[in-house]
């Protein structure tokens, strides 16, 4: 009997010398329940997309007054009163909401896999209120040009990121503890942007305590290029999904199934935080869409991990959300989405420290 057992042991798993080496859990995708998640993952998806594309056409729709939805047609093919409207001003709000939410969603996913946390999103250790803090010295100290913005945002949420990796060395990239420092630094940065706004001339300080709340109200067309452009050459996440999931298992088994952690971190870190900045650069701190967009996603799309795409899907769809309930809760007079995002985001912040303490 001992033998049959040793026999079958031996064949599950192959030898190499005379160690027994299991494979990673992430490197055998086949079998029934393997191919089940995927699916679940792909309907997920599919129907997050169609969600969004229902939510975008709404917001076409949606402004200082309803336009029926075959003017808002007639209008993004050039033609009717409304055209100037929706193609100027509603087009590219609608337009930063899809694309900001995806990149926050996006980042989320990347901070919540590297940190194994799903506490540790950049609006919670630090990274957006980093970013916010260089956008504060572009636009105090220099001239406050788009691209100022964002050099200083990236390099803001850089410093953060940096900061909270130095003073969590103990513990790793993983744990609580990593997730408390970040809380710590995020509260030290929000001092200092106060500091900031209160030392700055009147004009940029109003400026500045509008945009801190996060706010799609008023972006055109040229807001944007730069920042789609960015977002578009930070497309790289889509390549590193695979090996995002496999260091989300563990140190251990990422390295065994041939991810090199020292060049991979750097770049997926640089990635996430280029996302987060880009953001705030244009938008300001829109908290909690990182936060929450990865883990509603996860467990739509089953998965054992945060999968990226499902995060910036949720990302999009619940910016989507925020923005119109913005627009219409005090209509005619748009809030900053942030106030929305803020209030739903601080429910699901405190429900997600009671759960992560109990555990």
């Amino acid at each position: 009997m001992k033998v049959e057992e040793k026999r079958a042991r031996e064949d599950r798993a192959p030898e190499t010398g005379s160690r027994v080496v299991a494979r990673p859990p992430l490197a055998v995708r086949i079998g029934p329940f393997s191919a089940a998640v995927e699916r679940r993952g792909a309907v997920a998806a599919v129907v997050l997309a169609a969600v969004a594309a229902v939510l975008a056409f709404v917001g076409l729709c949606r402004g200082d007054a309803w336009d029926a939805p075959g003017e808002v047609i007639a209008a993004l093919a050039g033609h009717g009163d409304a055209a100037f409207v929706v193609q100027e001003w509603r087009l590219p709000r609608v337009t930063a909401a899809l694309a900001f939410g995806a990149a926050l969603g996006a980042a989320g996913a990347v901070f919540q896999n590297l940190t194994r946390n799903p506490l540790g999103s950049p609006d919670v250790i630090g990274l957006d209120a980093g970013a916010y803090t260089g956008a504060l010295v572009a636009l105090t100290v220099l001239s406050g040009t788009s691209v100022q913005l964002a050099v200083g945002s990236v390099a803001g949420g850089l410093a953060a990121a940096v900061v909270v990796y130095l003073l969590s060395l103990g513990s790793g990239l993983g744990g609580l503890r990593l997730v408390v420092i970040g809380i710590a630094v995020n509260a030290m940065l929000t001092a200092l942007n106060s500091w900031i706004v209160l030392r700055a001339e009147l004009e940029v300080a109003m400026a500045a305590v509008g945009w801190s709340a996060g706010s799609l109200n008023g972006i055109g067309w040229e807001d944007l290029r730069l920042p789609l452009a960015i977002l578009a050459a930070l497309a790289v996440l889509a390549a590193l999904a695979r090996p995002m999931h496999q260091v989300a298992v563990g140190d251990d088994l990422a390295v065994t199934s041939g991810v090199r952690l020292s060049g991979y971190r750097p770049l997926v870190v640089l990635a996430g935080v280029g996302c987060t900045a880009t953001v705030t650069a244009v938008a300001g701190p829109v908290v909690f869409i990182a936060l929450a967009a990865p883990q509603i996603g996860r467990r739509l799309a089953g998965a054992a991990g945060v999968p990226l795409l499902p995060a910036a899907l949720t990302g999009a769809v619940l910016l989507l959300v925020a923005d119109l309930t913005a627009q219409t809760v005090l209509a005619p007079v748009a809030l900053p989405v942030g106030a929305v995002t803020t209030v739903v985001g601080g429910g699901y912040l405190l429900w997600l420290l009671v759960r992560e303490v109990r555990r």
